[in-house]
């Protein structure tokens, strides 16, 4: 196969293009979006085991501007997503594997994360009365028994979306927009898509990296 060699900018190192250089729209494109990126708005899957579910969550994080997302899983290769339904959005996030909900959460709260847990127990608050605009990491659980006694153990704040039918639960990729949704609308109040928020060095990395696009096709647990 060949492999083009090309420096975007000055001074900075040559990027390796497996599949042909960008266009001139394309690179300008990738830049706006990435300058949109909210490193400190995260999202946790918790044991999520239906594949579709996965694929719709990842494919409303990357519109949102979400870019990382973690999923709590102690089985990785067997994460798949569904392209049809992501449409490759995974391929713009940033995807993190985690063994067991402490590990991924202690993380996060180490890092000055404040944890939202998605959950129907407990007195949890209607999901948009608090402050999307705070490094958050939100907690979705699985579509069974929902987030784990030791995720609500890690949360500092418990939400719920409001319903007033009979079945009181929504589909989790429905969950996931709403509130997703909920956060980009604060944040897009505040003016935090205006301008990049990823540290100089990390955006240059990023860049480098989405417009070579270097990598094969490979399990999602291999990923970075």
């Amino acid at each position: 196969m060949r492999m083009l060699f090309v420096s975007i900018f000055a001074n900075w190192p040559p990027v390796c293009y497996k599949f042909g250089v960008p266009t001139e729209k394309r690179r300008e494109k990738i830049i706006s979006v990435l300058s949109k990126r909210q490193p400190d708005l995260q999202v946790v899957l918790e044991e999520v085991s239906i594949a579709h579910n996965a694929s719709a969550v990842a494919r409303t994080c990357e519109a949102v501007g979400v870019l990382h997302l973690h999923i709590i899983t102690p089985e990785p290769e067997k994460v798949v997503f569904n392209e049809a339904i992501t449409t490759r959005a995974e391929k713009w996030l940033e995807i993190h594997f985690h063994p067991n909900t402490s590990e991924c959460l202690s993380s996060l709260k180490a890092q000055g994360y404040k944890i939202a847990v998605t959950t129907l127990s407990g007195q949890p608050i209607p999901y948009d009365e608090i402050d999307y605009c705070q490094p958050m990491a939100i907690v979705f659980g699985n579509e069974s028994e929902g987030v784990s006694s030791t995720a609500l153990q890690y949360a500092d704040y418990q939400i719920k979306i409001p319903m007033v039918g009979m079945v009181q639960s929504l589909n989790l990729s429905v969950s996931a927009a709403i509130i997703l949704y909920e956060a980009f609308r604060q944040r897009l109040d505040r003016g935090l898509y205006s301008s990049s928020r990823l540290a100089p060095e990390q955006f240059q990395e990023l860049l480098t990296r989405w417009l070579g696009n270097p990598k094969p096709r490979r399990p999602f647990h291999q990923k970075r």
